[in-house]
């Protein structure tokens, strides 16, 4: 019964006030408005459409004659002048009194039609179904979308490029409805638990973003989707022991490392139904992907075929009436490739853009339809993180890079012919994070900015010297209510390591910080290649939680080790190949070293670390592999066995496990858990459908037989956030704010 010590967080309710590690009365009710309040809520802009090529856009606000409903407005770029395009008294449907509540809108390319996207209801992590409507704005009619289809089924509704029809997926197969008179014409059959048209299976969703499964044709004649064979993908059996009498069970096809994935073919089938023509691409369709595909012409489609390590990545040219395909460029790369989201055809259809790491850098090229000629736009040691926009009549693409400091996000331009230098678009004077949504005709942008303490205020800004026309955002309220809790600015550092390396990182200290004395200290950290934590950008109520740790007596750190996405270039990121887990935790033990070293400070005998999916399985191999540098470990949502982690993430990284074994083995935390001795809590949602609990389970089978003691939580039914139901995030996060001051007690201490 000692092996194994369940952390409830009704204990520190329950128990007396005198209980070493209770949570002070102070920070309860700090957690209960950070977590379970609206007080640092903050304001929202949009969804915003740009209209009129950016001299218009639209945006969602409350409406002011319909309590609790919600108008489309007009504003006028230049003037502010503002119009009410859809009042919530429009979208009351009839027989009915309640307007309808939408989470997105869409309009059709002459604005005439209004889709909107209602009901809706998660499928699995970023996937929803739900309902769709239409509103004509000419008559007046509001009507909904799918015939007799039963309420919620429909999906990735869009129009035709003329406006007139749309399509959407409903139950697996592909549909088109004809606006004006309601008729519905069905493009796909066959469609079952293992088989969809016109969607994604669970894995391409999670890991390629790919939203959603078919293109319309640019002359709207035809639809080109993805058809996805599942048959021989293992099922995942989620069980949920809570909702009903007996237990039932949630099957998904999730792919593990090293098992077969979904067999993924493409076809274009015409608009108003007929035979599909299926795209000729070479190669097994369950050992390479397809995670791109968008039209090239209203003849022609271009797709991405990855090979299954990803580290070859062809684009090719189909013929949409043959389907005959060729390849017109080929990227390899030693480890992995990513996925290019930002191929867009320039110059009549003759160009395309392109993103590569081919220099060292990753970089944007223009690529000419054959693949014969590739032409640099980028040059240079740096960057492009991400495009916001080409301006063709300009002869201008704008990006996101951070070519002086990589903790930052800025917005840059280049000329589309290379020459010259990049110039920065994002205000200068303002140090931290920038985000543009840049209109059509490239004069204007919805400007995001944040810095770590600061929360974001949204703008309007002439381009391109990011000239603020009006404010759309102030965050006032919100900036006051962090003014309060945020008393001691963050500090940004560096930190070399013994290798040479030098790695970027975060430190908050206590209000009342006394450099004499020494102080406890947690480390947050993420440490995987799908994300960074040092970034200066505003971090939301996490970043509240790390102050509110940090004034009741410790100092709260993070660094970003080799192999995160951090804009330093593809030897930084790659140098992780086939060793994930082994190389992240040195350096991370190696920072937390360096640091307690050169900072007195910071005591090298109380070091506590924590972090959730790839973060706890970082803080499992901190705590396995590193047991001499970390005394408490707090792990959320890990992989302990990579192995039990699906074949698209696990294996661009890692390899396929049947030829690389070892590799596998050596990096999975579970098989270092002989080296645990300080405290660890795990904590792990039963219904996680990505970082499946039978991992955790696993673990503790492990620690069990080593009879290593753990303590451990589990959320019944909660996905990957562990935040679906009442008081669910107050109650994770009180968890760990309580198992941190009883094993890591909190305040400093004389040196």
């Amino acid at each position: 019964m000692r092996r194994i010590r369940f952390a409830l967080s009704i204990v520190a309710l329950i128990l007396p006030a005198a209980l070493p590690g209770q949570v002070p009365q102070a920070a309860t009710e700090m957690l209960r408005r950070i977590f379970a309040s609206r007080d640092f809520a903050p304001e929202r802009f949009g969804p915003a459409r740009w209209i009129e090529n950016g001299a218009a856009y639209t945006t969602v606000e409350p409406s002011t004659t319909v309590a609790g409903a919600s108008d489309i407005v007009r504003y006028e770029t230049a003037t502010g002048a503002r119009s009410v395009l859809v009042s919530a008294r429009q979208l009351i449907p009839s027989g009915d009194t309640t307007a309808l509540a939408f989470d997105d809108y869409v309009w059709s390319a002459d604005r005439n039609e209004l889709l909107l996207f209602t009901n809706t209801r998660r499928v699995w992590r970023q996937n929803t179904r739900g309902d769709y409507w239409v509103l004509d704005r000419r008559s007046g009619a509001l009507k909904k979308l799918g015939g007799e289809a039963p309420e919620a089924t429909l999906m990735y509704a869009k129009f035709s490029p003329a406006g007139d029809r749309v399509a959407y997926v409903r139950q697996g197969d592909l549909y088109v409805e004809r606006v004006g008179d309601g008729k519905i014409t069905r493009l796909t059959t066959g469609a079952d638990s293992l088989h969809v048209n016109g969607m994604t299976d669970w894995v391409y969703e999670e890991e390629f973003d790919l939203r959603d499964g078919f293109r319309w044709s640019p002359d709207g004649t035809k639809i080109a989707y993805w058809h996805f064979d599942m048959t021989g993908v293992r099922t995942f059996t989620l069980i949920n022991n809570t909702d009903s009498l007996y237990p039932y069970t949630i099957p998904i096809q999730y792919p593990k490392a090293g098992t077969p994935n979904s067999a993924v073919t493409a076809g274009v089938v015409g608009a108003d139904g007929g035979p599909t023509t299926w795209l000729q691409v070479d190669g097994d369709s369950r050992d390479n992907y397809l995670p791109r595909m968008e039209w090239a012409g209203p003849k022609e489609l271009v797709l991405q075929r990855m090979n299954r390590l990803q580290n070859t990545n062809r684009v090719l040219l189909a013929d949409a009436a043959s389907g005959a395909v060729r390849t017109v460029l080929t990227e390899r790369d030693s480890a992995w490739l990513d996925v290019v989201d930002d191929l867009q055809w320039l110059a009549g259809g003759t160009k395309f853009l392109w993103i590569s790491e081919r220099d060292g850098w990753q970089h944007a090229y223009l690529v000419s339809r054959d693949g014969n000629t590739v032409q640099p736009i980028t040059p240079g040691p740096f960057d492009v993180l991400l495009v916001y926009a080409v301006d063709t009549v300009g002869g201008w693409l704008y990006y996101a890079a951070a070519p002086d400091n990589a903790t930052q996000r800025n917005v840059y331009r280049s000329r589309l012919d290379g020459r010259g230098k990049p110039e920065r678009v994002s205000p200068v004077a303002q140090v931290g994070v920038h985000r543009y949504v840049i209109s059509p005709d490239a004069r204007w942008a919805f400007h995001f900015y944040a810095a770590f303490d600061t929360p974001p205020t949204t703008e309007l800004v002439r381009l391109p010297g990011s000239q603020v026309v009006r404010t759309l955002v102030t965050n006032v309220p919100l900036k006051a209510a962090v003014a309060s809790l945020i008393t001691r600015p963050t500090e940004f550092f560096k930190v070399p390591l013994p290798d040479g390396a030098t790695l970027d990182g975060w430190m908050i200290r206590p209000r009342d910080f006394d450099s004499t004395r020494t102080y406890p200290v947690l480390m947050y950290v993420y440490g995987e290649p799908a994300g960074t934590t040092v970034t200066q950008g505003w971090g939301g109520a996490g970043e509240l939680w790390h102050h509110m740790i940090a004034d009741l007596g410790y100092i709260v750190a993070s660094v970003d080790n080799r192999g995160t996405p951090a804009p330093k270039g593809r030897a930084w990121r790659k140098v992780v190949y086939g060793q994930i887990g082994v190389l992240s935790s040195r350096e991370q033990a190696d920072a937390v070293r360096a640091l307690t070293r050169s900072r007195p400070y910071l005591d090298s005998t109380r070091v506590a670390i924590w972090g959730w999916s790839g973060g706890g399985s970082s803080t499992l191999q901190a705590m396995f592999r590193y047991p001499d540098v970390y005394q408490v470990g707090m792990s959320v949502a890990p992989v302990p066995d990579e192995r039990l982690y699906d074949t698209i993430y696990q294996e661009r990284y890692m390899g396929n496990p049947q030829q690389s074994g070892a590799a596998y083995d050596s990096a999975s935390a579970i098989s270092h858990a002989e080296g645990l001795r300080g405290h660890l809590l795990v904590v792990h949602g039963s219904g996680d459908d990505n970082v499946h609990f039978q991992g955790t389970q696993r673990l503790l089978n492990r620690l069990i037989a080593l009879g290593k003691p753990v303590d451990f939580m589990e959320y019944p039914n909660r996905s990957h956030c562990i935040c679906e139901g009442r008081g669910t995030t107050l109650h994770v996060y009180t968890l760990l704010t309580r198992y941190l001051l009883e094993h890591l007690p909190a305040g400093p201490r004389a040196r």
